[in-house]
């Protein structure tokens, strides 16, 4: 048994409107992910880390998601992302905090991981240690596209409040607001469970649009934005401080070790602490038993799982296969 589930943000209040123009291409970046290797892990050429890594930087080269090539731009209009794993069997974890040059925030993550020590590097030391080992670095321009710099004018000319156009997708187009999507956090995760039983967990983001430099959110704190055990994977998106101070991804684990309650009882018990503290978003969770969990108590949440040889997606309420 392999299952591996990923998503690609969540966020919006209210019933989703439905597609927009730029949903089928997440959707399909989810599908091609999902199709490459959900296979390669049911067969055991891949370990649930492999998988969850290369899952995320996949989606961090989708400009359409806020992760790597695509991630939102600070107050400053820079490109500062975060990242962070986590392995099962021994609980080991790696993260990078405000990285700026790296393409895959994820891989670095990686590679502190497997080297034991240190978990976490921050700014330009991580971007440091990351070209010293052999990963890609690019300029900023190359980081940041031509919608994200059209939400970003727009969260500047409107003095928002930071993240408010970050699933804005008409801003290119100079669209109100009200007639495009919702607010939301594009952070990008992966969970996934093996042909040998083990569990992993990643996740990746650019942060919120307007934030202030030297903010920290949930994703790279292990914990709080992720965690994985020998029981459970779990991967969060949502407004992060909220996450942090519910230390959101690691209370997953703690609910989920009660025998009596259930995968998806766990996660929505966490987003019903969470949500409190106005942090609003989602979880998704995978079992060393086979169980998933999904649940967002946002507009939306984009998602993706392969079990069993079968891919589904969605983005609202609705599924698709």
């Amino acid at each position: 048994m392999a299952i591996l589930a990923l998503h690609g943000g969540a966020g919006g209040d209210g019933e989703w409107r439905g597609m927009t123009d730029l949903d089928p291409d997440r959707l399909a970046c989810l599908k091609s992910i999902l199709a490459e290797l959900g296979p390669r892990l049911e067969s055991g050429e891949l370990d649930a880390l492999e998988a969850v890594t290369l899952a995320v930087e996949a989606m961090e080269d989708e400009p359409l998601y806020n992760a790597g090539r695509g991630s939102v731009l600070a107050e400053n209009g820079q490109v500062y992302m975060d990242a962070s794993m986590m392995r099962g069997t021994d609980q080991a974890a790696g993260s990078v905090v405000n990285v700026e040059t790296t393409r895959h925030p994820i891989r670095a993550a990686n590679l502190l991981l497997k080297s034991g020590w240190p978990v976490m590097l921050n700014s330009k030391f991580a971007d440091e240690y990351a070209e010293e080992n052999g990963l890609e670095q690019v300029p900023q321009s190359w980081l940041q596209t031509k919608l994200r710099r059209a939400q970003w004018s727009k969260w500047k000319a409107l003095n928002a409040r930071p993240g408010s156009t970050d699933e804005d997708d008409g801003a290119v187009l100079d669209h109100d607001l009200e007639d495009t999507e919702p607010a939301g956090m594009g952070t990008v995760g992966a969970v996934a469970l093996d042909a040998h039983g083990n569990l992993a967990a990643a996740t990746s983001t650019g942060g919120m649009t307007g934030k202030p430099l030297g903010r920290i959110g949930d994703t790279p704190i292990i914990g709080a934005g992720t965690w994985c055990d020998q029981n459970v994977a779990v991967s969060c998106t949502g407004v992060g401080e909220a996450f942090i101070r519910t230390c959101a991804a690691h209370e997953v684990a703690v609910q989920f070790r009660q025998t009596e309650i259930t995968l998806q009882q766990a996660t929505e018990s966490v987003l019903n602490q969470v949500q409190p503290l106005g942090g609003r978003g989602g979880i998704i969770a995978i079992g060393a038993d086979g169980q998933v969990a999904l649940p967002f108590q946002t507009m939306l949440m984009y998602r993706g799982l392969w079990q069993n040889g079968a891919i589904s997606t969605g983005i609202g309420n609705e599924t698709y296969s």
